[in-house]
């Protein structure tokens, strides 16, 4: 499996469709929208997504993409493979000779090693926490730091109170009284 970014724009879309379906459908052209990912891009990855039963499809007004899972069930491992699993991939079928090379075989334990650590670390990572993270984000954006507050504001300024100068009504009274 390679990580492409088919495989990361599924991601972010499913990841999108979790946030904002609140237990209905989301449609494809909304989540296009907000990701800036091409809609026929989307509708190929998410057929895919479909074909492999992550998501199911409603169709007609009103209708989406809904998660057949809850989000703690779906791991991105899951849903790279699904999205790549249906993809042609040109290069990978023009090759003639099946038989690795040489230099390759020498670092094939390597590869094969690699490949599993990122399979488990991708499957330990569910959408829930992919929620749950971009949750976290959007409090920190939303919630400026006191530091920049300030700095907004500008430095305190300080008033200081005029000189021969009445601080409430008795103060005027006795000023006016003595002046006349």
């Amino acid at each position: 499996m390679r990580l492409t970014t088919r495989g990361k724009m599924a991601v972010t879309a499913v990841t999108d469709m979790a946030l904002r379906s609140h237990g209905g459908p989301v449609a494809l052209p909304a989540i296009s929208a907000r990701q800036g990912i091409s809609l026929s891009y989307l509708e190929d990855i998410f057929g895919a997504l479909r074909r492999a039963g992550l998501v199911s499809s409603i169709r007609g007004p009103g209708g989406g993409y809904t998660l057949t899972r809850q989000p703690q069930e779906l791991s991105v491992a899951d849903i790279v493979t699904a999205s790549e699993k249906y993809m042609t991939r040109p290069a990978e079928k023009a090759s003639a000779d099946p038989s690795p090379l040489p230099s390759g075989e020498m670092t094939a334990e390597l590869w094969a090693s690699f490949h599993s650590r990122v399979m488990d670390y991708l499957q330990s990572i569910t959408v829930a926490d992919l929620i749950a993270q971009q949750g976290e984000q959007s409090l920190r954006s939303a919630q400026p730091s006191i530091s920049t507050t300030l700095k907004a504001r500008g430095p305190a300024k300080t008033q200081l109170p005029a000189q021969n100068v009445p601080n409430s009504v008795f103060a005027l009274g006795g000023l006016l009284g003595s002046a006349s």
